[in-house]
C-alpha cells in the first residue's frame, strides 16, 4: 500500500514523535488516541489508521461522536507538525460534520489531515474519517490552532517539499 521508502521519511518519524509526546501526558489524548498510527506524512498533510475499541462507543454501538472530535483534534495537531512544528499550538475553533455512523468496536478508521493554510499566528487544518475498507466518508471537520509560541520555537525543523529531507533544525532523539 505505502512504498517503504515513504513510511521511513524523517517528516513521518517526525510526526510519529509529536504523536507520542501527545501521548506521553498519559491524559486525553492517551486514553483516546492511543489506538492511533500514523501511517504517512509530508509536509502539510497525514494519513493514520485508528482502530475502534469498546471504550470509543456511544450507547447506539458506534464510536462516539466526542471521539470523532478528539481525531479531528488530534489530526489537525499533527498535520502541524508535519510542517517540523514539536509544539503544535491551542486550539480556537474546531468544528464536526458527522455524515454516518463513525465504525464499531474492531473497525479501522482512516484519518487524513491536511493544512488548508498557515501563518504565523493561525493555522488552518481539515480532516476526515473515512472507511479503510469502503472509503465511505464518516465524518470531517475543521480545526484552527493558534501557533504563534509554537512558530518561534527552536525544536522546530523544517523539511523539503516531500518531507524526505530535513532543510533546517536536528531531529528529536527518538524520531
Amino acid at each position: 500500500m505505502f512504498n517503504s521508502a515513504v513510511l521511513r521519511t524523517p517528516c513521518l518519524r517526525f510526526v510519529r514523535r509529536v504523536h507520542k509526546w501527545m501521548l506521553d501526558v498519559e491524559g486525553h489524548d492517551y486514553r483516546t488516541t492511543s489506538p492511533l498510527s500514523v501511517v504517512s506524512a509530508r509536509p502539510g498533510y497525514m494519513d493514520a489508521r485508528f482502530s475502534v475499541k469498546p471504550e470509543h462507543l456511544n450507547r447506539a454501538g458506534t464510536m462516539h461522536g466526542g471521539v470523532v472530535m478528539t481525531l479531528i483534534d488530534s489530526g489537525g495537531s499533527l498535520a502541524v507538525a508535519t510542517n517540523g512544528y514539536r509544539n503544535t499550538g491551542v486550539s480556537t475553533d474546531i468544528n464536526a460534520t458527522f455524515a454516518r455512523p463513525a465504525g464499531k468496536a474492531g473497525d479501522v478508521i482512516r484519518v487524513t489531515s491536511e493544512i488548508i493554510s498557515m501563518g504565523k499566528t493561525l493555522a488552518y487544518t481539515r480532516t476526515e474519517l473515512r472507511d479503510v475498507d469502503s472509503n465511505e466518508l464518516l465524518a470531517y471537520g475543521s480545526h484552527t490552532k493558534y501557533i504563534r509560541m509554537g512558530s518561534k520555537a527552536t525544536d522546530n525543523v523544517t523539511f523539503n517539499k516531500t518531507g524526505e529531507n530535513v532543510v533546517s533544525g536536528k531531529m528529536p532523539e527518538g524520531a
